[in-house]
């Protein structure tokens, strides 16, 4: 009954999460040429708001648990498990006094309205996962902007999401580059679990009544210990609370 129920649910969903791509797409292009920054940035916070109300037709569910106190004023580098492209819209909108900007695949940065165009024009950064050298180059870049602006960064280090829900090895170089270049940053773990489900049928039909929960972990400055242990702790922290 539930996965019957879920064949309308899905085409009503994706019917209103293509019209909000669409709409947002003119909407970021104005709030940036008219606004600068702080209006474009609002303008993602709102579409992204939006994208998880659109989830809310299939009956997904938000919980973020986060207990700890997380500084705005320096760079945070939030490291994640990744289970599926709607891990996003909850870490830009709860996460959105800290300017979250994202280290995506290139092949995002084309294609999709008012996403690709977040992610060309937001502070973000696309990277080509087959061309170590350019990557790392980018990287370097990306991580001199935060600590120009401040900004945050999230960065998935499996690479690509799960699609079962089991973790992944992490891929080091990315986070390695960011901690070298902002000692003074702090990284602050999340666990994802749950968001898989939503595809377990794949993209069609979605699941319903899903509960997607967010779980934040104790910042760790970057600087309290080598790059190398650090990412293993991070990595450890994180998929220890896997289910």
């Amino acid at each position: 009954m539930k996965k019957l129920l879920s064949y309308p649910l899905s085409i009503l969903f994706y019917l209103f999460f293509g019209i909000t791509l669409v709409i947002f797409h003119p909407i970021q292009w104005l709030c940036l040429k008219l606004g600068g920054y702080d209006a474009h940035k609002r303008s993602v916070d709102i579409f992204n708001f939006c994208l998880m109300r659109c989830l809310n037709i299939l009956g997904t569910r938000f919980g973020v648990e986060n207990q700890y106190d997380i500084p705005r004023d320096k760079t945070v580098i939030f490291v994640a498990n990744h289970q599926g492209m709607y891990d996003i819209p909850p870490i830009i909108w709860y996460f959105r006094k800290h300017h979250p900007k994202f280290v995506s695949k290139k092949e995002l940065g084309k294609g999709i309205p008012s996403i690709s165009f977040n992610l060309r024009h937001g502070g973000s950064v696309l990277i080509d996962r087959k061309n170590r050298r350019e990557a790392l180059v980018k990287m370097s870049k990306f991580a001199d902007y935060l600590a120009e602006t401040k900004r945050s960064a999230v960065i998935f280090p499996e690479g690509t999401r799960s699609r079962t829900g089991e973790p992944k090895k992490f891929q080091v170089n990315g986070l390695l580059m960011l901690f070298k270049k902002l000692p003074d940053a702090v990284v602050v773990p999340i666990t994802i679990n749950n968001s898989w489900k939503l595809f377990k049928h794949g993209n069609y039909p979605i699941d319903v009544g899903v509960h997607v929960r967010l779980k934040t972990h104790k910042p760790i400055p970057v600087n309290s210990q080598e790059a190398e242990s650090l990412v293993a702790e991070v990595e450890r922290t994180i998929t220890a609370d896997i289910i």
